[in-house]
């Protein structure tokens, strides 16, 4: 009787994530399992499988029976109490040394108690951020791993030999301890909400204010992609600019209505980054306006209302089409330089000892925010490991300074034509008070002491003092 093959890998969800990653490691040699309750997404797996070195299982027990020990697995799943569902479901199927990887997009305070709990009784846990959408997945994405590292360095083989490569590289490296793979994921996540509402204003600019059909928007998409804004979500705006519904002649953009969803992992990143104190103006403003685009009905009313004029831009078009561009990549850079912020202060309040450069390297390739201006942050970081903000850089000070005068061109112009441009707006006010040597917060400072006795500080003078700012 022959023995039954046992396999190096298991995957836990065969959803298009799970499925395309499992798919990725058997081209691979990866000898992989896949686990799911519907048992024609295990059968569609094994269809697939170029290698006939995956299979399919839909009964949990046989699935981890059929593991090599120690038996590593990762769950794609959806964030929240499945994942603990599912951790309950493998604990009595497994042994101390076990391996189990959130592949998911966890939060990362439930990342932090799960790998308390998994290391008390003795499984290996980490969290894994995994971005570049289904075809990343299954060509190669971008990994985020923290958490257990000797877990990590067990599967760092085979998380190389399936991330994107860029310059031969593979796009994964350790993170550093407890959740910081997945803080690292939702901070990408956060940048990726930034660019894309950016995207969307630029459009709005270009239709409403411009006056631009379809085709010259596209256009203008796609020589973008071509220069310096080259990146993953600029091809995806041309490309969905080219896209018609087959049988139909226009585009199917025109028929999607105007309101945008959200998974959280962007209202995760604002929430987060105020407990840390780490301004991140045009990432917020991004999360707002996906809520604001939700309210349709109310803002159907408010344009019958205050009855919008038409609001074009009084602009010589060529010329404007240049300092667009220009403000975009301003706006780019203003909005990575949030995030990247953001991830220094979070390195020093968890003591995760984040490499910015690192992950700077494996945004690169195989992710959703990937773009040629993270070769610039990646330089700016492997010159100075200790650099407080990126803004600081002498290089992109250079691109910053040149591309300025677009970005203040461009808010001016919306501003006054009434064209919501919100993230465009905050990206410049953000940079405006970042170098003032001296803003106007010590009026707040004079007021929170007026009313509530807050106190305030003085220059030159140690300690702390409070006036009585009336006579009583």
């Amino acid at each position: 009787m022959s023995t039954p093959t046992k396999y190096d890998f298991g995957m836990i969800g065969l959803g298009t994530m799970g499925r395309n990653l499992l798919l990725n490691m058997g081209d691979h040699g990866v000898k992989g399992a896949g686990f799911d309750k519907d048992a024609s997404k295990g059968a569609l797996l094994e269809q697939e499988s170029t290698n006939g070195n995956l299979k399919g299982f839909s009964d949990v027990k046989e699935f981890t029976q059929s593991l090599n020990s120690p038996k590593a697995i990762m769950m794609l799943v959806p964030a929240g109490k499945i994942v603990d569902d599912v951790i309950e479901e493998l604990l009595p199927l497994l042994d101390k040394g076990d391996l189990i990887i959130d592949g998911g997009n966890s939060y990362f305070a439930d990342t932090n108690r799960r790998v308390e709990y998994l290391e008390g009784k003795g499984i290996h846990f980490f969290g894994m951020g995994v971005s570049g959408g289904e075809e990343g997945a299954r060509r190669g994405p971008s990994m985020m791993p923290g958490g257990d590292k000797d877990a990590y360095n067990v599967m760092k083989p085979i998380l190389e030999s399936i991330a994107a490569k860029v310059d031969g590289a593979p796009c994964v490296t350790y993170i550093g301890p407890g959740a910081s793979g997945h803080f690292v994921k939702m901070v990408h996540n956060g940048i990726e909400y930034g660019i894309m509402q950016l995207l969307a204003e630029t459009y709005e600019i270009m239709k409403k204010g411009l006056k631009m059909d379809n085709e010259a928007i596209g256009k203008i998409f796609t020589e973008w992609n071509e220069g310096r804004l080259k990146s993953f979500l600029m091809e995806v705006t041309s490309d969905i600019f080219q896209y018609k519904a087959p049988g139909t002649d226009h585009l199917l953009l025109d028929d999607i209505k105007d309101e945008a969803r959200a998974k959280g992992t962007g209202k995760w990143t604002s929430q987060v980054a105020m407990d840390l104190q780490a301004p991140i103006p045009t990432i917020d403003s991004a999360v707002s306006m996906r809520d604001l685009s939700k309210y349709k009905s109310l803002r159907v009313q408010a344009a019958k209302l205050y009855s919008p004029e038409d609001p074009a831009l009084s602009v010589n078009k060529e010329e404007y089409l240049v300092a667009l561009e220009q403000a975009f990549y301003f706006n780019m850079i203003i909005t990575y330089s949030q995030g990247m912020h953001m991830l220094l202060r979070a390195s020093a309040e968890y003591k995760y000892d984040l490499k910015l450069d690192e992950i700077a390297k494996i945004w690169r390739g195989g992710c959703i925010i990937r773009s040629i201006f993270l070769n610039d942050i990646y330089n700016a970081y492997q010159a100075n490991p200790e650099l407080e903000h990126l803004l600081l850089d002498a290089g992109v000070k250079k691109e910053v300074t040149g591309a300025l005068a677009g970005a203040r061109t461009v808010v001016s112009a919306v501003t006054a034509a009434g064209i919501a441009a919100p993230c465009y707006a905050s990206a410049l006010s953000y940079f405006d008070a970042f170098r003032s040597g001296r803003m106007p917060s010590n009026l707040i400072q004079a007021q929170r002491d007026y009313f509530g006795a807050h106190t305030y500080e003085l220059i030159g003078k140690e300690g702390t003092f409070h006036t009585q700012w009336v006579a009583k």
